[in-house]
């Protein structure tokens, strides 16, 4: 005889078990959805910085100073980046969960660089980071047996 028990044995799973991964499910499609909106918001950012330098005015000079079109790229690979994140993230892949927590904190990372050029645009998006990064850990996938 086997160790395994035949599926007819195995105990049904609780309403309460459905109900988290129903949300569960939810939050890892919040996820997605809002990693790609950040995605796009950066990649928009980042053409609108590679375009037309004059665009962001920086009134301060801070230590971290670099081009506008310096930050227009790091902007844009990060977006496309992390598109490819929420891509994986909707098809539920274990290594777009780490990849997009990572690229989120990046995000966060550049947006506050970019403080001085647009600071009401990258505080949006730091804000958003953070409950990409909130929703994508807070997920827990189910284990199949």
């Amino acid at each position: 005889m086997t160790d395994r028990n035949p599926s007819a044995y195995r105990p049904v799973p609780d309403d309460e078990s459905f109900a988290r991964q129903a949300a569960a499910g939810g939050i890892s499609v919040l996820a997605a959805i809002m990693l790609f909106i950040t995605a796009a918001a950066s990649i928009l950012e980042g053409i609108s910085a590679i375009a037309e330098d004059e665009f962001y005015v920086a009134g301060i000079s801070y230590v971290y100073e670099f081009d506008a079109t310096t930050w227009g790229w790091v902007h844009v690979v990060l977006g496309v980046i992390a598109i490819v994140c929420s891509i994986g993230l909707m098809s539920g892949t274990a290594w777009a969960r780490y990849a997009a927590v990572g690229i989120a904190a990046l995000v966060i990372i550049a947006n506050f660089l970019s403080l001085p050029y647009y600071p009401a645009w990258s505080i949006v998006i730091i804000a958003i980071s953070v409950v990409v990064i909130w929703a994508v850990t807070a997920w827990q996938p189910a284990h199949r047996a």
